[in-house]
């Protein structure tokens, strides 16, 4: 007596589905934003990446060009731009995978 009835049970059920439905929506759209985050992360940090090896390039070949520049200075120089170059290739390599664990973080 003063029991559900089972439409009762049912309409019950319904509203958790659509509960369940329209939170499983937003968590979605999160999602959609994290990986166009991801993506524009991702697309920043190539693009540093392409600048600098631009700007280190130009760098290399003037001095290649200088003449004012002794041969001594010109091998310490080129010694220099292979430290930048491998310090450029080790922070591109950091920030991708900072990128990537970033996501599989949130996952856990």
């Amino acid at each position: 007596m003063g029991g559900l009835s089972e439409r009762e049970y049912r309409e019950k059920l319904i509203k958790i589905q659509e509960n369940l439905s329209k939170r499983a929506k937003e968590v979605q759209k999160y999602l959609s934003k994290i990986e166009k985050i991801k993506a524009d992360a991702l697309r920043k940090t190539e693009d540093m990446r392409r600048s600098a090896d631009k700007q280190i390039n130009k760098i290399e070949k003037n001095i290649e060009k200088s003449k004012d520049l002794a041969p001594e200075s010109k091998q310490r120089l080129h010694s220099e731009i292979a430290m930048l170059r491998n310090e450029t290739e080790d922070d591109y390599g950091e920030l991708r995978r900072q990128i990537a664990e970033s996501i599989v973080s949130v996952a856990a």
